[in-house]
């Protein structure tokens, strides 16, 4: 090979370039990254952690090459955003940007292709070789993406739907919180166990002038069934859900492969239902029929109304509801570990309010409800169980029950 032809002068011009070249790419790759996690537009985004993606390749294929030729490892000395940061403060925005990425591309082109005749390494000039296709198919691809019609080049990797629309639907509620399926059941936990032992814990106050030890061996007992009979419900009642799912797939799967031409006229009709032309529908189905997984999953999505993925775990919906139950079940009793008597029963009762109060404001989380008025409502119900509850003690005190 002519790498053993390059010593002195023309070694060193030979290395000099190539770290420059190593430089260009590495700060391209910056760039492109920090423009990529800065953007609004999902399919723009992912494009640009692609050409990202390439111009790191690029980098890399020089630093071999410095590495094979005997050169000192390069250092980046550009900024860790690339030029992002003069590019996004510039006027013109997005489409200028993209526009001054589409020149820079064109230059890279340039010089690499001065550097075909004047380095003279045939190993460089392998690379020169890829990495010029590569720069051309960015070329394209800025133009693509500045023009509004965005073609993926022969080997990009193909735009997936599922990711573009989680990152839309992210970038959608940003700001806005969006509780998991976990959070409702620690929500309707809390709520569970406090309104249960608050009716408890009034009851035998009731009936015992508030007796700590009854109160306390009632209370306790009460917390501890609470949250396993909660743990237990959720996770048999998710477990339930999801294996009558998956039974309900398994026989979409054995229809279709019994009858696949009744499956796809089903699928046509549901899209038909929705508003799609006859047409429209029938095209869609026969796409989505290619791939036999695909259209079980799309069958069985519009059958069963759910999929797999919106399915609770049983686990954390067991964890969560007994936890959350255990934690409400206790507030009610914290005071007779402290205090006896009415006292006792009084700031149960104002702190078991209170809680009632804080957990109706949190449901304000998963409902479109204001914090205030879920807050207030599950204060009033509280003290009317309350009351009710404690009532019926005394009177079964005073009965000599």
């Amino acid at each position: 090979m002519a790498t053993a032809t390059l010593t002195g002068a023309r070694l060193k011009k030979v290395l000099a370039a190539l770290e420059e070249n190593w430089q260009a790419e590495v700060e391209a790759y910056h760039t492109y990254q920090a423009l990529a996690e800065r953007d609004t537009e999902p399919v723009r985004a992912q494009v640009l952690r692609h050409l990202a993606s390439a111009e790191w390749e690029h980098a890399a294929l020089w630093h071999g090459r410095i590495v094979e030729l005997g050169g000192t490892e390069p250092v980046y000395r550009g900024k860790p955003g690339g030029e992002a940061d003069s590019l996004a403060n510039r006027a013109g925005g997005v489409r200028m940007a993209l526009r001054r990425l589409e020149i820079e591309e064109s230059r890279h082109i340039a010089t690499y292709g001065e550097q075909l005749k004047a380095l003279g390494d045939e190993g460089s000039i392998a690379i020169l070789d890829h990495v010029i296709e590569d720069e051309k198919d960015h070329y394209r691809e800025l133009g693509s993406l500045l023009r509004g019609h965005y073609t993926a080049p022969a080997g990009a990797p193909k735009i997936e739907a599922k990711a573009v629309l989680e990152e839309m639907l992210a970038k959608r509620n940003q700001g806005r919180k969006q509780p998991g399926a976990w959070i409702g059941d620690a929500i309707y936990g809390v709520n569970d166990g406090l309104g249960a032992i608050f009716g408890i814990v009034s009851g035998v106050s009731g009936a015992t002038a508030g007796d700590s030890k009854y109160v306390l061996l009632a209370g306790l007992s009460g917390m501890i069934a609470s949250a396993l009979s909660m743990g237990s419900g959720a996770y048999l009642a998710a477990k339930s859900e999801r294996e009558i799912y998956q039974a309900e797939v398994a026989r979409e799967r054995e229809a279709i492969q019994m009858n696949g031409p009744e499956a796809r006229e089903l699928l046509s009709l549901y899209y038909q239902v929705k508003g799609l032309p006859e047409a429209d529908a029938l095209h869609m189905v026969n796409h989505i029929a290619s791939d036999p997984e695909q259209l079980l999953r799309a069958l069985a999505s519009e059958r069963l109304g759910s999929s797999e993925e919106a399915l609770s775990n049983p686990l954390v919906s067991a964890s969560s509801g007994a936890l959350s139950t255990a934690v409400g079940a206790s507030i009610p009793i914290i005071p007779f570990f402290f205090m006896h008597g009415i006292e006792a029963v009084i700031a149960a009762a104002v702190i078991s309010l209170a809680a009632h109060f804080a957990v109706g404001a949190a449901k304000s989380l998963i409902t479109v409800r204001s914090w205030w008025s879920s807050g207030f409502e599950m204060t009033v119900v509280g003290a009317v169980e309350g009351a009710v509850t404690y009532g019926i003690g005394i009177l079964l005190g005073k009965g000599g029950m």
